[in-house]
């Protein structure tokens, strides 16, 4: 969701140290916090620089043991210091700064609490986005859909930051590291903030891929069986270097 609530800090009367009265203090974050929060930052801003959202809408979370530092809701990117680290626990208390955290938390946390993720990334990728609103699955136009489990299925549109949107969205994740949001975006997930910012990157290069293809006139695009998928998914098992 584009965010544009701002900073909403807290304005009431009655403060002890920035706090509101009876708000629990929130503590300091750790040296991994830190480091962390410096990733999730540059993440968020690449995700504008590469075009793939406008403004404050998507976000980005990543996992530092049952700390989940989130992007906050409706501040620029590029404004975001080290002091602005905002961090929830997997129940959703705030643990870590002032900022709200952004509206989406509930798709966030429903990913960790399921999964063995340590990153999400959320986007309105444009291609991606066109995409969800013509099918309830992406056509199989390239292999790596190997990459995110399978044939990315479209979760069904509800209301951003709902329960209901959180579910719809594990249902279509179930077996996959990717999916898309009907009439709304992206979410991917990983191991790494790395991992999911590049399954998030090739799932809106597949979306424009196949949009690309399709509006040929005259011509459909040839698609991969689930057999074809499945030697993939067999091959990539040993892609890369090894340790």
């Amino acid at each position: 969701m584009a965010e544009q609530r701002g900073d909403e800090r807290g304005t009431g009367d009655a403060r002890e140290g920035g706090r509101e009265a009876g708000e629990p203090r929130r503590r300091s974050a750790r040296p991994e916090e830190a480091d962390a929060w410096e990733d999730l930052v540059a993440a968020a801003r690449r995700t504008v620089a590469d075009g793939l959202v406008v403004g404050t809408s998507g976000n980005v979370s990543v996992r530092v043991g049952d700390t989940v530092l989130v992007t906050p809701s409706g501040v620029p990117y590029d404004r975001l210091t080290p002091d602005d680290v905002t961090g929830v626990g997997l129940d959703g208390r705030q643990v870590l700064g002032t900022l709200v955290p952004t509206s989406e938390l509930p798709m966030h946390l429903a990913v960790y609490r399921t999964t063995g993720a340590r990153a999400v990334v959320h986007t309105h990728a444009v291609h991606a986005t066109a995409v969800s609103t013509l099918v309830s699955e992406l056509p199989l136009i390239h292999y790596m859909a190997a990459a995110l489990g399978g044939p990315v299925r479209v979760a069904p549109y509800a209301t951003y930051g709902t329960d209901e949107l959180a579910e719809n969205m594990l249902r279509a994740l179930d077996g996959r590291s990717g999916c898309l949001l009907q009439n709304h975006g992206t979410v991917t997930h990983g191991s790494t903030l790395a991992q999911a910012y590049d399954r998030t990157a090739q799932l809106e290069w597949m979306c424009r891929l196949w949009l690309t293809a399709s509006s040929v006139p005259g011509q459909a695009p040839s698609l991969l069986s689930r057999e074809q998928l499945a030697e993939v998914e067999e091959r990539l098992r040993g892609y890369g270097q090894r340790g």
